[in-house]
This record gives C-alpha cells, sequence and structure tokens, in this order.
C-alpha cells in the first residue's frame, strides 16, 4: 500500500472516528475518552469534529511528507493500528448499544491481563 493511500485511509479513519464518537455521546451510549476532546464536544458536534480533522489532517500530511524517513512509516504503522483497534471499539460499543454483551466481557477480559500478569510476577 502506498504512502499516500495510507495517509488517506488514515484521514478516513479518523473522520469515521469522529462521527462515532458523535452518535454514541449524543445517544448516551458512551463517553468521549480524550477529556480535551470531551471539552470541545460540549461546545458542540462542529468545534469537536473540526478539530480532530484539522489534527488528523495535520498528523496524516506529516506522516505523508516524511514517508521516506523509516520513523514516520513506523509512526504510521502504529497510527493505523491503533485506528483499527478504535474501530473495533466502535464495533463492540455498537453490538452492545444493541443488546448483545459478548464484545464487553471481551474487552473486559483483555483489559484485565496486564493486571492479572502483574499479580503473577509480583
Amino acid at each position: 500500500m502506498s504512502a499516500l493511500t495510507k495517509s488517506i485511509l488514515l484521514f478516513v479513519l479518523n473522520w469515521l472516528d469522529g462521527q462515532l464518537t458523535i452518535f454514541w455521546v449524543r445517544s448516551n451510549i458512551a463517553t468521549e475518552a480524550n477529556t480535551l476532546m470531551g471539552q470541545l464536544l460540549k461546545l458542540g458536534d462542529a468545534p469537536f469534529l473540526l478539530t480532530k480533522l484539522a489534527v488528523g489532517a495535520f498528523a496524516a500530511y506529516i506522516l505523508f511528507r516524511c514517508s521516506h524517513l523509516r520513523l514516520a512509516r513506523r509512526g504510521m504503522q502504529l497510527v493505523l493500528a491503533v485506528y483499527f483497534g478504535l474501530m473495533v471499539a466502535h464495533a463492540a460499543t455498537g453490538l452492545s448499544a444493541l443488546g448483545w454483551h459478548g464484545p464487553e466481557a471481551v474487552i473486559s477480559y483483555v483489559g484485565h491481563i496486564p493486571y492479572a500478569l502483574i499479580a503473577i510476577f509480583s
């Protein structure tokens, strides 16, 4: 996949994350995890989404323009992995909102793995 394609994908995933966040928060299904973005969301949908898109576009542009650097290529991989993880969280939120609580159990289980490892090794 080319650097341009990855940058466009990053921007689209950022936009989709913003739209889904607005939907979940306004539906009282979830809350915004990022405190700063939560404050912007309290001001309204437009300030939240415009800020999110501006930051996402800036990140996608910088990572595209610096794609000749190994650090930027690794950074793009990391950011895309994070956004794919966020899309899984959004899907789990949607399934949970529809009444299926299996995703909540899986996320809860996975979220407690670090604590279990700490307990084992301490």
